[in-house]
């Protein structure tokens, strides 16, 4: 493969800052990820999350990134630097000093298998190195074991069984 060739192969398929533009075809991902958890009775997203707001407001705050494979949105990630209310009363393995979040990671179902969730993560990793993060943190829902398996290959420590509210007995799984 000649130089000229390896460039166009790396536009073609490139992580960047979304924008506002970009939401309807983040929700569509998200849509379509929803229905797709779903008809395996795994029910981690649905009609009410994630919502159109919240990636309008980690797109404000600069921290929604999307995945584009030959100009196509294709999967996305909230990579985000303030602790959540849900996360204060948590006992963290590592201090509560420029941590990162990791929210709302899709990658369309048709894609998926490709290691793209493998991409944003490194990117999401690399990101918070670069600017002296002392932890990734997120949260994964128990009962979506592919997720799960996903982040302990990362070397995710588990930390804590958490319950949100509205959502009984079915528990996140909080890592960092």
């Amino acid at each position: 493969m000649n130089k000229f060739a390896r460039v166009a192969i790396k536009k073609a398929n490139m992580i960047r800052q979304a924008t506002d533009k970009d939401i309807d075809a983040i929700m569509q991902v998200t849509k379509a990820c929803a229905k797709d958890v779903r008809s395996k009775d795994i029910f981690q997203w649905n009609e009410h999350y994630p919502i159109r707001n919240a990636f309008g407001q980690d797109a404000i705050r600069n921290e929604l990134y999307i995945l584009e494979i030959e100009k196509s949105i294709t999967g996305s990630i909230c990579i985000a630097t303030l602790m959540g209310q849900k996360y204060q009363n948590v006992n963290w393995s590592a201090p509560n000093l420029n941590n990162f979040y990791i929210h709302r990671l899709a990658i369309h179902p048709e894609q998926q298998g490709k290691n793209y969730a493998l991409k944003l993560m490194d990117f999401a990793e690399n990101k918070a190195r670069n600017k002296d993060g002392i932890s990734v943190r997120l949260d994964s829902f128990s009962q979506n074991q592919r997720n799960q398996k996903f982040y302990e290959l990362r070397a995710t420590k588990n930390v804590v069984k958490f319950i949100f509210p509205n959502r009984v007995n079915i528990h996140f799984t909080i890592m960092n």
